[in-house]
């Protein structure tokens, strides 16, 4: 009996949401990611050589 109420279900109830996707989530983390490089690069441009000489180690 339980199979002949599964076959005879609603096809149109797929399941899910039917909102559409929304890729703040994934702007955020690029977002993050990238004002993570920005300030990698401002630490060690600024911090480690200017106003230094360069030096080659070797």
């Amino acid at each position: 009996m339980g199979q002949h109420e599964t076959a005879n279900a609603p096809t149109d109830d797929v399941g899910g949401d039917t909102e559409e996707f929304d890729p703040i989530g994934t702007l955020t983390l690029i977002a993050i990611y990238f004002a993570i490089l920005v300030l990698s690069w401002v630490y060690i441009y600024y911090i480690e050589f200017l106003g230094r000489d360069l030096i080659v180690v070797g």
